[in-house]
């Protein structure tokens, strides 16, 4: 049944083009320094080129970057808000992290704040951001976290005496849209300090600069008018349109232009004191009378000197319309506000499950998260590699270094990031699970977002898809197909009808990856796939980015397994398209017999040749096989032998015998192919029943369920680990005498193998483990359903596939939910603080969590894809 309410009705408007309700979110980057797009390096050092420390004072050129912002989808015209509590060396404009090279555990951001409220029109937005009153510790973060190594926690900005005392401010920014043109703006700011305590505020708009890199016919501006006795400003783009920035009554008007500060980064005589950075030099120094003596420029703030006594609030309202308003503040204003967040409620109401108030807040965040983290992304790697003009000539090495052979890709759109500071570019097969959770609040917009990938514009003319801007050539698992089936199904369960025109286009398009993926990938011809990266960092016992050591081969069990994943999705979506279309049935039966040689390849073994699968030991492993033509398992036992469960589809009886030509292709193998299979990929075959196709055969599945099923490998009280806890013991494997090992890490990494600021060494990763669900109900759907297992491995108890799928669903919903003391394991770092009054229901969503205590790890707000938690509480519920 299709739900309706205001929020739902506001999305009819925009995707029928009714109304531009999306020309305004919150697209603005948190971190745009530190960049592949900004670094004009000629050794690629992103991190070092454009530094946090530049960012106040050199303008960017392919985005924009801020606390708590919006932009236009084009990031055009931009506003967030900047703070200063008169202590700090620098202005609070932008959030603070550390780099990669920085120190232990780096590339992380180091400040609290979380995402309260969002809907997918963005009607109504919610942020919380807490700022110390005393001096911002940046030198002693960077200082703690150089100190420690890998076996000591990083530290964190609630490890420091920051907000000791409780002195801190609450700032909450709330935006509500008035019309799709009329966004109010209210920032509410707390002193949660029981004593007296100083505050600048500056809500600040600024425009994107183009004019100093590739010329503007008509240059931008923002400039102070006067009505009715009130100041305010106008804001013209070509690009964008003319608006209003109405304001109360402010302190000063400060006034600048979005420019680089020549002199303070390149030591350089400047053209004009007018910089990107005269905010900050102005009220760090006490000396405003540079911004208050313009009255136009490119960036603009009113500035509020506010103090406040303990405990006080105080409320600064804007509204950024392209209307004229004689009274912006009128009593309209709050009636606007309290609509959208009864509008709010009304939606989130009716969409989510949760069994539990406690379970629909965790849905509620995990959803307004997942929106928060929509940016705009601008990547034209052609104009990269060749620069623009005088400013911009990037040195002669870039044009055969990284993302050099990617010239056709050109990114000016609206993206899901996995996290807009620690990841604010995105990762294909990241968005791909986004996708699955953005289907339950705006499934246009997830569609659309699979579709992008495959437009000529992302995927290279070769099919591949493009995977990160650190290095696009670089192989994510190809989840495409899999994350536009599960997307289609949920749109046709909200709306009682298919998106056949959707599955169509993803189809046709990702035939060409699928293309590009058996050519590139599988260079013995033998239906294993090599795959290298794939995403799971760190898994191996050595770098699976830059090949194999002694120039050897591996072949993979998740690189296969995610082919084989692959072709069961491109199968269930050619299933599906030829109910209505009996002309794409010629595809159905393509990607059944590529499954079918696949599963038969993983699963070989005879005289003449080793496959992954150790018949003693019970478990898939990679095997390598050096060029003297010797081979051997590498017997790391982690979700990369586990993933060969999760390729299974089960095909409906009614399904097969719509289909004439599928059904005798069918049974074209049931002739002249089933029979000669030692290791038989059809797990049922039965006329008038169902079908079953998995890549593990049902005696091999037994076997791997005891290992995912036990507590002393893969499971754990908070879900699946990525590594078996066996290897508390170190594995060792010598190649070529050079000793390998791995061994199991519950929390952070404790080695540099790929970077060493994400682990998949232990930990608990929700994507991996969503996909597993999902792959057990597919099991459950067939006969196969009515299987027992022990569950816990070792405890005698047996229990069905449903009471597993709901007691592995309970472990990863409870990391998040408070327990009897109050505690949410997510929190285990600091769970005293999360006690407290204003931190008790606020969440975040983290990039994996500790395999043994649930405890959050990595990027802090990587909402993208453990968003899925919301799905996994809907689906339960």
């Amino acid at each position: 049944m299709e739900i309706r309410t205001k929020e739902h009705e506001r999305l009819e408007e925009n995707y029928s083009e009714k109304k531009d309700w999306l020309k305004w979110g919150p697209y603005l980057s948190e971190r745009q320094w530190g960049t592949v797009r900004e670094d004009y390096s000629s050794n690629g050092d992103a991190w070092g080129y454009f530094t946090h420390d530049h960012a106040r004072s050199r303008a960017y050129r392919w985005g924009e970057d801020g606390i708590a912002g919006i932009s236009d989808r084009y990031c055009n015209i931009c506003f967030g808000i900047t703070l200063w509590n008169g202590k700090d060396s620098i202005l609070k404009e932008r959030l603070f992290g550390l780099t990669g090279p920085e120190g232990n555990h780096g590339e992380d951001v180091k400040e609290l704040y979380y995402y309260l409220e969002n809907t997918p029109s963005h009607s109504y937005m919610k942020h919380l951001y807490k700022y110390p009153q005393e001096e911002f510790p940046y030198d002693k973060i960077v200082e703690e976290n150089r100190k420690r190594g890998l076996n000591e926690r990083e530290y964190k900005i609630l490890d420091t005496d920051a907000f000791k005392g409780d002195k801190y401010f609450n700032v909450e920014t709330e935006y509500a849209k008035a019309d799709n043109e009329d966004l109010l703006i209210k920032i509410t700011i707390e002193n949660v300090a029981k004593t007296q305590a100083d505050l600048h505020l500056l809500p600040t708009l600024w425009i994107r600069n183009y004019w100093s890199f590739v010329g503007i016919k008509e240059k931008p501006f923002i400039k102070k008018q006067t009505a009715n006795g009130m100041d305010y400003v106008a804001v013209k783009n070509i690009y964008v349109g003319s608006y209003n920035l109405y304001f109360e009554e402010a302190d000063f008007l400060f006034f600048t232009k979005n420019e680089t500060n020549e002199e303070a980064v390149y030591l350089r005589k400047n053209d004009h004191p007018y910089k990107k950075d005269l905010f900050h030099t102005s009220l760090v120094n006490d000396n405003v009378s540079l911004p208050t003596s313009i009255e136009e420029g490119t960036k603009f703030a009113p500035v509020y000197k506010l103090n406040f006594q303990g405990g006080e609030t105080k409320t600064i309202k804007l509204r950024l319309s392209a209307q004229e308003h004689s009274q912006p503040f009128d009593e309209q204003f709050e009636e606007i506000f309290n609509r959208r967040i009864e509008e709010c409620n009304e939606f989130y109401n009716a969409i989510t499950n949760g069994s539990t108030n406690e379970r629909k807040a965790i849905q509620r965040q995990a959803y307004s998260g997942l929106l928060w983290t929509k940016q705009y992304y601008n990547y034209d790697v052609e104009t990269w590699l060749e620069g623009d003009s005088d400013v911009s000539i990037p040195p002669v090495e870039r044009l055969s270094g990284r993302n050099s052979n990617w010239k056709t890709l050109r990114n000016h759109d609206i993206m899901s990031m996995p996290d807009k500071w620690e990841y604010p570019w995105y990762a294909s097969w990241d968005s791909a699970f986004h996708c699955i959770s953005l289907a339950k609040i705006d499934p246009e917009f997830a569609k659309n977002q699979l579709i992008l990938f495959t437009r000529e514009w992302y995927m290279a003319p070769n099919g591949q898809i493009p995977a990160y801007e650190w290095s696009f050539s670089d192989v994510n698992p190809p989840v495409q197909a899999w994350a536009a089936m599960k997307v289609y199904k949920i749109d046709k369960e909200q709306k009682g009808v298919g998106d056949i025109k959707f599955l169509k286009r993803i189809l046709n398009k990702l035939a060409l990856n699928f293309t590009w993926w058996v050519n590139r990938l599988d260079s013995s011809n033998n239906n294993i796939f090599e795959g290298g990266f794939l995403g799971l960092d760190n898994i191996g016992v050595f770098d699976r980015s830059y090949g194999v050591p002694g120039n050897g081969k591996l072949e993979q069990v998740d690189g296969t397994s995610w082919m084989a994943l692959y072709c069961l999705s491109m199968l269930e979506i050619s299933l599906e398209i030829s109910l209505q279309d009996n002309s794409y049935e010629d595809m159905t039966i393509k990607y059944f017999g590529h499954f079918v040689f696949i599963a038969e390849a993983l699963n070989n073994i005879n005289i003449n040749s080793q496959g992954t699968w150790d018949e003693e030991e019970g478990f898939f492993y990679d095997k390598l096989t050096l060029p003297s033509g010797e081979s051997t398992l590498i017997k790391v036992r982690s979700i990369a032998g586990l993933l060969s469960m999760a390729a299974v589809l089960n095909i409906k009886k009614e399904v097969i015998e719509k289909l004439p030509k599928f059904e005798r292709s069918i049974n074209w193998f049931k002739r002249y192919r089933k029979n000669t299979l030692k290791y038989p990929v059809i797990q049922s075959f039965v006329d008038g029943e169902d079908l079953l196709l998995s890549l593990v055969p049902q005696d091999r599945l037994l076997i791997l369920m005891k290992s995912f099923l036990d507590e002393k490998e893969f499971l754990s009280d908070y879900g699946i680990r990525s590594l078996s806890k066996a290897h508390e013991k170190p594995y060792h494997i010598s190649i070529e005498n050079i000793d390998y090992s791995i061994n199991y890490e519950s929390g952070e990494s404790t080695v540099h193998l790929f970077g060493g600021n994400s682990n998949w060494r232990g930990p608990i990763w929700m994507p991996i483990n969503f996909l597993f669900i999902q792959a057990l109900k597919e099991y459950q759907s067939h006969k196969m359903g009515s299987l027992s297992f022990e569950f816990p491995t070792g405890s005698g108890q047996k229990k069905e596939l449903s009471e597993i799928i709901l007691n592995l669903s309970e472990r990863l919903i409870n990391m998040f939910e408070k327990d009897s003391n109050g505690n949410r394991p997510i929190n285990s770092n600091h769970p005293e603080k999360y006690k407290e009054a204003m931190f008790k229901d606020l969440i975040l969503f983290y990039e994996y969590f500790d395999g043994d205590n649930g405890r959050g790890l990595g990027a802090s707000h990587q909402t993208g894809w453990t968003s899925l938690v919301a799905n996994l509480i809907d689906d339960i519920s």
